[in-house]
């Protein structure tokens, strides 16, 4: 039995890939691009640029494997089911939670007919060294420029002792760094647990593990998870993605976003005073309906008082079914591409100044494929023969080249 896996989309497409990969391959499947029985297409729709993507990459399929069902599941699916429906007989749209169902009947088979052969863990060949644990999904905000929180559906969270389990079997497979991921992490709830009960959990009851925060919405950088961190003496990356998406107070509220810039402000600073050897990323997206240049003039001020480590710069797309994209207001291509170009300038020379601060100092790095390795901080790092695969070492960053990569 062989497959195929095409993932599309965010970390959380990621985790949720690599589990149909685990679960397939217990049950015997073979993972591989040649003549696959059913390829699995993990479909993404943030924008309108993404959904153009899952489009193409659906027939792409369909055209390079004429005898595979070509299973599509993800958030386009769940936005317009049928327009991929409608693309040929060989397609089959269903949610996440039928995939490996589905392969198994595509191959004659169901789980009843199967005894699985091997463990299902997400690590190992084949999968990432810093392996993503999804301990969230779904949102209830609505950005006017997503979709997500339509597809997702609402928040829910993973309880807490399965984010446990889930990670001890990670950790008895060899992992040594967890990637905490969800649609809006901050906003885990299991009863009394927050996301700060996650990490302190994970730390007590799986020492050997790193853990790294994915994405967290700044409103919900409480004080409690920054102690939780800075507690953790480097075993929880001092590291934050905060998305700013905006540094004109004005955009921001034309997209919904519950903050003002001053307030993304005091909240880094507030995170730097808990925890001074932070490192901060961002997403930052330019040429939203209406943005002026003295409201991109602000973004790159407040980019610059963050001093971020990395910037993601996003070009606003248009994705039909939101409300910014009704707006007749929408920005010239040409210039937002002229704006995404200077940011992304700017997120490149904060970047190397952010790595030169840390030349000398010492940090966890995780070591993963091709001689490279990733720090606490979120840099890569060059590494000899000499460190064990997928091991977690102390070392001093060294030097850095023009690109951003330490040596040690």
């Amino acid at each position: 039995m062989r497959a195929r896996i095409v993932n599309l989309g965010c970390k959380v497409n990621r985790v949720e890939s690599d589990a149909f990969a685990a679960d397939l391959r217990s049950f015997g499947f073979s993972l591989t691009d040649g003549d696959p029985e059913c390829v699995i297409v993990n479909t993404c729709t943030v924008t309108g640029e993404a959904e153009k993507k899952t489009r193409k990459a659906v027939r792409r399929e369909l055209r390079d494997y004429p005898n595979a069902n070509v299973i599509v599941t993800g958030c386009a699916a769940a936005i317009d089911a049928n327009e991929f429906a409608s693309m040929s007989e060989r397609v089959i749209v269903v949610p996440k939670n039928q995939v490996v169902d589905v392969c198994l009947e595509c191959c004659g088979l169901s789980r009843e007919s199967i005894v699985p052969a091997a463990s299902d863990v997400r690590f190992g060949e084949g999968f990432p060294s810093r392996v993503g644990l999804k301990i969230q999904d779904g949102c209830n905000n609505a950005c006017t420029y997503c979709i997500v929180h339509v597809a997702r559906g609402r928040a829910w969270s993973v309880p807490l002792s399965e984010c446990v389990a889930e990670a001890r079997k990670l950790a008895a497979a060899g992992a040594r760094e967890i990637v905490l991921t969800g649609i809006n992490l901050g906003t885990y709830h299991d009863g009394d647990a927050t996301l700060a009960t996650v990490v302190r959990a994970l730390r007590e009851q799986v020492p050997s593990v790193r853990i790294r925060i994915s994405s967290v919405e700044p409103r919900d950088v409480t004080d409690d998870l920054l102690q939780a961190i800075a507690e953790a003496d480097g075993m929880v990356c001092r590291h934050l993605h905060l998305p700013l998406q905006s540094g004109s107070t004005r955009v921001l509220r034309q997209m919904a976003r519950p903050y003002s810039a001053e307030r993304f402000l005091d909240i880094v600073e507030r995170a730097r005073q808990v925890i001074p050897e932070l490192s901060l990323s961002t997403d930052i997206i330019v040429g939203f309906p209406g943005e002026t240049d003295e409201d991109f003039q602000e973004t790159l001020r407040v980019a610059r008082l963050c001093q971020f480590s990395k910037i993601h710069v996003f070009r606003y797309s248009r994705r039909v079914g939101t409300p910014a994209a009704e707006r007749d207001d929408q920005v010239d291509p040409i210039i937002a591409a002229q704006r995404a170009d200077e940011l992304a300038r700017l997120g490149d020379e904060m970047r190397m100044q952010e790595a030169r601060k840390r030349l000398g100092s010492r940090e966890f790095v995780l070591v993963e494929q091709n001689g490279l390795g990733t720090t606490e901080s979120y840099y890569q790092v060059k590494l000899d023969g000499s460190f064990p695969d997928s091991g977690l070492v102390s070392c001093e960053l060294q030097a850095v080249d023009e690109n951003g990569v330490f040596s040690v």
